[in-house]
């Protein structure tokens, strides 16, 4: 109780700072800040060490059952590793947010877990392809909001997302995305990025961050220094980005640096090698090689450029310590000592725990930590400096006095009225309407006028697209025929002649995370027999046998638009950014349901591209440009009118 009563005191004098006049809040920012510093000086080693770690605990296996499942509801055996570790935090996976009601519950029993300090609740909402909450509002992602120009979308993507989560119990997101994404080829990134352009990524970037955090949602800007320019994905591997350190601060580094004068609350760490910065050889674990050591566990990354040079003093975070990029190289005890070493805060996911029998991989980092503190090898001073940036920004958003009067009941009633409530599935929609961005339209092939009982089949990679189009078809062209044939790995063959053979009007979808075509002669080969390439083959297959029967058709990209230069013959193409579709009763993103509505003229396509698309026939030269789209009403391209 009088950890408890601390906690609350500092808690309400944080929030009185923001009450006072301008010399007033400084005055009592200075008060706060001691009263800060004097906890942390009341806390044992073993409290400090709790607060930066932050285990996820997506699957748990109670003792006495035969498997893990999803945590969907609190128990003891849980309860019992935060106390014990005086843990700080825990991120939130979609095994553990299933529902409305369900999450606050266990959002609510995780806070009573921690007698302590309360928790940071924390989640990857970005909006778009990533999206954790089963019930939440999806939104149609970072990519689809920047081929809308307007700013204004991205503060209430973020709001909207602020909303939901603080009306959960969640507390912090692991979102705004700052990479800027200039490499087509990256596998990880693409749709999650605003842009290509450091400018718009950053101006967009803030606006999200200003909806999050005029929620109370602490906002977290990732991938720092920038995971935008790799062709490695650092779940599977180590990444590394070549370019020098003016090219890196122009462009990486830009959209960090605005967000930081612009107060973003935490920063999280990429497991990229950037030499530019820190060539540090390590020899990797895995197979021996000497390997640089990627920014979330460099010194000169995360507190000589970070720290020092972007002038930082908010929470680092690191990304997911279980990726392969760490996991694979560096030991699983060394790589937290080494991420505390370089200058983190917190530690995310250090440790799989899904079992009591699991529990010793979190107490040997735990054990590790107080064992570099108390050797020397880690300096106790910053340790405290880590845990007071922590208590500091809980105070700052309101959660050391987080455990408001509110009932479990009361709580839950109003969550179910906010989370992805009617008015947010209206903007979301809006929002995805203005992002649908026409790249062709040759011969006014668009928008699609089919007759009563005209057929429109629908060839789309998987069941989910081909159910998200063919609902949305139905819904506005009741008296049609619609067919679907989903064609993930298979290939065009007679059957599917026979099927655009009866159709009026073929719309076919796009889903190509990387380029990789085969190209001789500046011609793409789309006669190869390789079943990997089916996600070209088979559509580039189904444009040319289409439109050499005269029939309607238009190729709707659904992820990354890069990959529209695989069509370059089509007749009409549109991007729409975002693939999830239509499964377990709801659409999955509002992004297709968008797109087929401007291909049928019940919406108009505002959207103009965010990033250049390079041509796959002609290397070094761009398809099309960044700002690039069409009125479909007179065929011209759309006024670029910059950012609003």
């Amino acid at each position: 109780m009088k950890a408890l009563f601390r906690y609350a005191l500092i808690g309400m004098l944080l929030a009185s700072a923001a009450l006072q006049s301008n010399s007033g809040r400084a005055e009592a920012k200075r008060d706060s800040e001691q009263s800060v510093k004097q906890l942390v000086s009341e806390m044992t080693l073993e409290e400090k060490i709790g607060q930066m770690l932050m285990p996820d605990f997506r699957n748990w296996k109670k003792k006495g059952e035969s498997s893990a499942k999803g945590l969907t509801e609190m128990n003891d055996e849980i309860a019992g590793i935060i106390r014990k570790y005086h843990l700080g935090g825990v991120i939130l996976f979609a095994e553990n947010v299933t529902g409305t009601e369900q999450t606050v519950r266990l959002t609510d029993g995780l806070q009573k877990a921690s007698r302590g300090v309360p928790l940071f609740i924390t989640i990857d909402q970005e909006g778009g392809i990533v999206t954790r909450l089963e019930s939440g509002t999806n939104l149609p992602g970072n990519m689809s909001i920047g081929a809308t120009k307007r700013a204004q979308n991205a503060y209430r993507s973020g709001n909207i997302i602020g909303k939901e989560l603080a009306a959960l119990g969640i507390n912090v997101n692991f979102s705004p995305v700052l990479d800027v994404n200039n490499n087509p080829a990256n596998p990880v990134i693409g749709v999650r990025s605003y842009s290509s352009k450091p400018e718009l990524t950053a101006r967009f970037g803030i606006q999200a961050m200003k909806g999050l955090q005029n929620e109370h949602i602490i906002a977290t800007a990732k991938h720092f220094p920038g995971h935008g320019d790799t062709a490695v994905d650092s779940h599977y591997g180590l990444p590394l980005v070549p370019h020098d350190a003016e090219r890196l601060k122009s462009v990486e580094l830009y959209p960090f640096q605005k967000a930081i004068d612009a107060g973003i609350d935490m920063i999280m760490t990429a497991h990229v090698q950037f030499p530019a910065f820190d060539d540090t050889t390590y020899k990797s674990k895995k197979d021996g090689r000497d390997i640089m050591v990627p920014a979330t566990l460099s010194k000169k990354v995360m507190t000589d450029l970070l720290r020092k040079d972007l002038g930082f003093d908010g929470v680092i975070v690191t990304d997911a310590l279980n990726m392969k990029a760490i996991s694979d190289n560096f030991g699983q005890e060394e790589a937290v000592v080494m991420a505390v070493k370089a200058g983190v805060d917190i530690a995310l996911m250090p440790a799989a725990v899904t079992s009591l029998e699991t529990e010793k991989n979190l107490a040997n980092v735990y054990e590790a930590l107080l064992k570099a503190v108390r050797q020397g090898d880690i300096p106790i001073e910053q340790i405290n400096r880590s845990v007071e940036r922590i208590l500091s920004l809980k105070s700052k958003r309101g959660i050391l006095d987080s455990r408001s009067s509110a009932s479990l009941r009361d709580k839950i009633k109003y969550a179910l009225k906010t989370v992805g409530n009617r008015k947010h599935e209206k903007t979301e929609r809006k929002m995805a309407r203005e992002g649908v961005t026409v790249l062709k339209n040759d011969d006014r092939t668009l928008p699609f006028k089919p007759k009563k009982g005209d057929t429109i089949l629908i060839l789309a990679p998987y069941e989910d697209q081909a159910k998200a189009i063919s609902k949305t078809i139905k819904r506005i062209k009741k008296k049609t025929v619609v067919k679907e044939y989903p064609f993930a790995e298979k290939t065009f063959n007679q059957d599917i002649q026979k099927l655009v053979d009866q159709a009026d009007y073929v719309i076919t979808g796009s889903y190509v995370v990387k380029n990789d075509p085969v190209v001789n002669d500046g011609v793409i080969d789309d006669t190869i027999e390789d079943s990997s390439k089916w996600a070209t083959v088979f559509p580039r297959a189904a444009m040319k046998y289409a439109q050499a029967k005269q029939k309607k058709f238009v190729l709707m990209s659904l992820r990354n638009p890069y990959d529209t230069a695989n069509f370059e013959e089509a007749k009409a193409v549109i991007a729409v950014y975002g693939f999830k579709g239509f499964s377990n009763g709801r659409f999955r993103q509002p992004n297709i349901p968008a797109g087929v509505e401007v291909i049928f003229g019940k919406a108009k396509p505002k959207g103009t591209l965010p990033v250049d698309i390079p041509s796959v026939t002609k290397p070094g030269e761009i398809l099309y440009e960044y700002g690039y789209g069409l009125n479909i009403k007179n065929g011209k391209p759309l006024k670029l009118e910059g950012a609003r």
